[in-house]
């Protein structure tokens, strides 16, 4: 039994609470922002867990509101959060010590949903290394089209290259500019490099090492074989529905032509469940559009990886569940495989906690603005989602809806059962069991 103080998943949620207050401290200093401009502690504070958390909503504008050293800032508590603060821990302890203690282990392992305790060496040195490399290649293309293609100047097109670069690996979807992405909707090299890096941050590092060991699919794992069929077929999803939704529409994609159309539409099939960028105004997107996206944006990516939400492998043993039930079968099976009822239970408890939270968040912000519900629900949906699409009104919610949309980002990236577990003080174990009876259901 774990001392309830030292849970890891207690551990877990106190690292980003200290580094969210080291951010909000950073973000207050006068050189984290533009001369002339100043930052209250509401923004501050926002920023900071926007940027931890991977969201990348924002109150101000991060290209005109923060410094250089703002951004970078911004760009250090994004790459902290996607890596994870307890995958940086334990690469230091290693470094130091070349050993990690058990409790560190524990940590990580919360952190990473790491399925074997001697893995997690290997999977802190294999995060960073994939993360840099991924990152750098993503921001080298992005800076040479910068620069060749739009004509901007080397320094600037490789900064903003490397910006945007860890900005999508990281799930955060914060721009330079006041547009997000909407300057390069037609530009197939940066539309297909931010989708891509989006794409290998959201699936997941347990994916990402399962695939780079070169494993034939035959041999992948069932947690590999459920989230990348999935987790494609959902962008796809995304991607028909803004193409045929939106196709007419004058103010979205009706002035484009037809590859301009099918390559919008694929960028933002893909941003619900990756970075979050937008190269359409989403303000102006139907309200058909924009259900189908919180939809996408509550489910997420793939466990462990750099987006929130519920994840994909909830999503889809969801489904395998209710297939089984409908079809009167006494277990679920999966690809060849079948699911304990732990695992059942724990997908059930991280969907439903999941609504809960967005409803409520919602439910709270409906009751203190004066917004309607499409654009509540969806920033609700965006935060818990740590996407950072947005109709444009997160800048205008009062503190009470600021303070509901950090909770959102926080649960959501840490996971329900990680920050139920860090709240617990102490592990339990059920002695008994009571007498069963049967409820009427339905």
């Amino acid at each position: 039994m774990i001392n309830g103080r030292r849970h890891p998943g207690r551990l877990v949620v106190l690292s980003f609470a200290l580094a969210v207050t080291a951010g909000t401290l950073l973000f207050l200093l006068p050189v984290a922002t533009e001369p002339g401009k100043t930052t209250p502690f509401m923004t501050a504070l926002f920023t900071a867990v926007s940027g931890l958390t991977g969201t990348g909503l924002s109150v101000v504008d991060t290209g005109t509101h923060w410094s250089t050293f703002g951004e970078v800032l911004l760009l250090a508590l994004a790459q902290v959060g996607g890596i994870g603060i307890m995958t940086l821990t334990s690469l230091l302890a290693l470094v130091v010590s070349n050993r990690i203690g058990l409790q560190l282990q524990l940590t990580v392992k919360t952190e990473t949903n790491t399925l074997n305790l001697g893995q997690v060496r290997r999977v802190a040195l294999g995060v960073v290394v994939i993360s840099l490399v991924v990152e750098s290649a993503g921001a080298l293309a992005l800076g040479l089209r910068f620069w060749l293609g739009h004509g901007y100047s080397p320094g600037h097109a490789f900064y903003s290259g490397l910006f945007h670069a860890v900005s999508a690996f990281n799930s955060v979807g914060v721009s330079l500019y006041p547009d997000s992405l909407t300057r390069f909707a037609t530009d197939p090299w940066v539309v297909v490099f931010i989708v891509l890096l989006g794409v290998i941050g959201g699936l997941g590092f347990p994916v990402l090492f399962e695939i780079l060991r070169g494993r034939r699919r035959k041999r992948w794992s069932l947690h590999t074989r459920i989230t990348v069929p999935v987790y494609l077929s959902l962008m796809a999803f995304g991607a028909v529905t803004v193409l045929v939704l939106e196709w007419s529409r004058a103010a979205t994609l009706g002035h484009y032509g037809v590859g301009e159309k099918l390559l919008i539409s694929v960028f933002h099939g893909a941003q619900p469940g990756t970075a979050g960028f937008n190269s359409l105004d989403v303000s102006q997107l139907q309200p058909a559009t924009l259900l189908v996206n919180d939809l996408l944006m509550f489910v997420g990516g793939g466990s462990a990886g750099t987006t929130g939400g519920i994840k994909v492998t909830t999503f889809a043993l969801l489904a395998f569940v209710l297939l089984a039930e409908v079809r009167a079968e006494p277990s679920v099976h999966v690809m060849g495989r079948r699911l304990g009822n732990d695992v059942q239970r724990q997908a059930v408890t991280v969907a439903l906690m999941g609504v809960g939270a967005v409803m409520v968040g919602t439910l709270i912000m409906l009751a203190t603005t004066s917004f309607g519900l499409d654009a509540v629900l969806f920033e609700a949906a965006s935060a818990f989602g740590g996407v950072g699409m947005s109709t444009g009104i997160t800048a205008q919610l009062p503190v009470v809806g600021q303070l509901v949309m950090m909770a959102l980002m926080f649960i959501g990236r840490l996971g329900p059962i990680t920050l139920v577990s860090a709240l617990a003080l102490r592990e339990r174990s059920r002695r008994y069991e009571l007498p069963e009876e049967r409820p009427i259901v339905g």
